[in-house]
C-alpha cells in the first residue's frame, strides 16, 4: 500500500508552487504574456505546464510547507522576483511609447488618441503604432523564449530560500526605470530635430511674409515632414530597438545579483 507522509507532500508542493509563483509573476508583467488578449486561464495553464517541466531540473527547495507563514512569504517574494524580471523588459516598451508620444506631440497629433484596453487608458496613435512594431521585433528575435530561458536560469542566480532578498535590488530597478525618459527621448530625437528645422523655417517664412496664414499651412507641412522623418528612421528603428531588448536581457542577471541576499 502506497503511503505518503505530510513532509513528502509538502516537499512535492514546494517543488512546484515556489517556481510557479515566480513564473506567474513574470507572466503578470512581461510583454506578450501580460497582454489582455491572453486570458488568465491561458497564462495559468502555460505557467503550470512550464512549472511541471521544470520540477526535475530545479535546485532543492527549502523544507518549508507552502501553506505556512514562511511558505507564503517565500511565494510572495518569488512573485515579486518574477514581476521584476518582466519589468526590466517592459521598460523598453515604455520607452517606445514615450517616443511615440513625443513625436505625435511635435507633429500636432497630440489629439489623435484612443482608449487602449491593454494600457488601461488613453494612448497616442503613434505610440500604439511603434509599440506594435516593437512587439513584432520582440517576437522576431524570440524574446518571449529568451525571457522564459532567463527565468529558468534565474533559479541558479537567485535560488529560492527563506532569506529575505536585498532591499538594494529594488533601488537598482528604480534606477533602471529612470532610463525610460532618456531612451524615449533618444528614439524620438531624429524626428524632433526634423520638425524643429521645419518650425524654424515656417517662423522665418511668416516673418518674411506676414500675410501667410501660419495655421493654414503650418499644420500640413509639419504633419508631412513628421511622417517623412518617421519613414526615414524606420529603417534603423529595428536594430536600435533590438539592441535595447538585448541590453534589457543583459541587465536581468545584474538585477538578480542586486536582489541576492547579503552574504549569499
Amino acid at each position: 500500500m502506497l503511503s505518503v507522509t505530510a513532509a513528502q507532500l509538502d516537499a512535492w508542493l514546494a517543488a512546484l508552487m515556489f517556481p510557479l509563483a515566480r513564473l506567474l509573476g513574470l507572466f503578470a508583467s512581461a510583454p506578450i504574456f501580460s497582454n489582455r488578449g491572453v486570458s488568465v486561464r491561458a497564462r495559468l495553464a502555460i505557467g503550470l505546464g512550464i512549472g511541471i517541466a521544470l520540477v526535475p531540473v530545479m535546485p532543492p527547495m527549502p523544507a518549508v510547507s507552502p501553506g505556512s507563514g514562511i511558505g507564503l512569504m517565500i511565494m510572495v517574494q518569488q512573485m515579486f522576483i518574477g514581476i521584476a524580471i518582466g519589468f526590466m523588459v517592459r521598460l523598453v516598451f515604455a520607452a517606445v511609447d514615450m517616443a511615440g508620444s513625443l513625436i505625435g506631440m511635435q507633429m500636432g497629433l497630440s489629439f489623435a488618441i484612443f482608449f487602449d484596453p491593454d494600457a488601461g487608458g488613453q494612448t497616442a496613435v503613434l505610440s500604439d503604432f511603434l509599440s506594435l512594431v516593437a512587439t513584432l521585433l520582440f517576437l522576431a528575435i524570440n524574446g518571449h523564449l529568451i525571457l522564459v530561458d532567463l527565468l529558468v536560469r534565474s533559479f541558479e542566480w537567485l535560488p529560492v530560500s527563506t532569506t529575505v532578498i536585498n532591499a538594494d535590488g529594488w533601488g537598482y530597478i528604480a534606477r533602471a526605470g529612470a532610463t525610460v525618459f532618456a531612451t524615449g527621448l533618444l528614439l524620438a530625437l531624429p524626428v524632433i530635430a526634423v520638425l524643429l528645422v521645419a518650425n524654424i523655417a515656417l517662423g522665418i517664412l511668416t516673418r518674411a511674409a506676414p500675410q501667410l496664414n501660419l495655421f493654414a499651412i503650418g499644420f500640413p507641412i509639419t504633419l508631412a515632414m513628421g511622417f517623412f522623418a518617421l519613414l526615414l528612421i524606420m529603417t534603423n528603428f529595428g536594430p536600435v530597438v533590438q539592441s535595447l531588448f538585448e541590453r534589457s536581457f543583459d541587465t536581468i542577471p545584474l538585477m538578480l545579483e542586486a536582489l541576492a541576499p547579503t552574504g549569499s
